[in-house]
């Protein structure tokens, strides 16, 4: 298989969180997606394995992506190990994917930092060719960093999502044991009544910084390439 788009988190539901709205953005706009779950949550407070999986492939099927795999790497226990980083290079070789979307690397939870960090070795282990890793050597054209958990981050750019929000709250929705049963406006884990109203709050935020309703935030190491400046979006006035 060779996909457009790979985005790899550490968790189920962090992509659809994250960057769901861009992934769904992306299948609509023709591309092949998938995604790559480093863990299946097993250290998590709520849910279990197999029922985190079942709302994974849920969700999976409300995006509209082509492929879905868990490396079942230890939750609460990603670290920077050599065997780690193959195993993810080994898939990145597999899938061949010319974009990645990777966890920032900062944060709270450091599942989520670790694997944008190991994520980003992998990528680079995947295109060297002498390692013990099957298959051709692959390196993707472009690594970007899912933002959206560092709030006061001022990201690269930002993917307006408007039209895809709607199929972002439904994907999210399908992760139920990750819900609180009550309404709790301080809790970590929001409540499915107040979880529409937080996703709509984080992606007004990130909308309002390039004129749209809706959007997603990003980084990336590089300075993005501008060919046409009168064509340029966004108004600075």
């Amino acid at each position: 298989m060779k996909l457009d788009v790979l985005a790899i988190a550490a968790h189920p539901d962090d992509v659809e969180l994250t960057c769901g709205g861009t992934v769904i953005k992306m299948v609509e706009a023709g591309y092949k997606v998938g995604i790559l779950d480093l863990t299946v949550g097993e250290s998590g407070t709520r849910g279990s394995v197999a029922l985190r999986r079942k709302e994974s492939a849920r969700a999976s099927k409300v995006m509209g992506i082509v492929h879905r795999e868990n490396l079942a790497l230890p939750d609460a226990a990603l670290e920077h190990r050599r065997d780690y980083k193959l195993q993810i290079a080994q898939r990145i070789r597999a899938l061949r994917p010319r974009t990645v979307i990777l966890p920032y690397w900062e944060g709270r939870h450091p599942d989520h930092y670790t694997a944008g960090q190991i994520g980003y070795e992998a990528c680079f282990f995947a295109g060297l060719a002498r390692l013990p890793l099957e298959g051709t050597p692959h390196r993707p054209h472009k690594i970007i960093y899912a933002s959206l958990y560092v709030p006061s981050l001022v990201p690269t750019f930002v993917v307006d999502i408007t039209e895809q929000f709607e199929k972002k709250v439904k994907a999210v929705l399908c992760y139920a044991s990750q819900f609180s049963p009550c309404q709790d406006w301080r809790n970590l884990f929001p409540s499915r009544a107040d979880c529409r109203e937080r996703l709509a709050a984080e992606a007004r935020h990130s909308g309002d910084m390039i004129g749209v309703r809706y959007g997603e935030p990003f980084v990336s190491r590089e300075i993005a390439a501008v060919d046409d400046i009168v064509k340029m979006p966004v108004r600075s006035i």
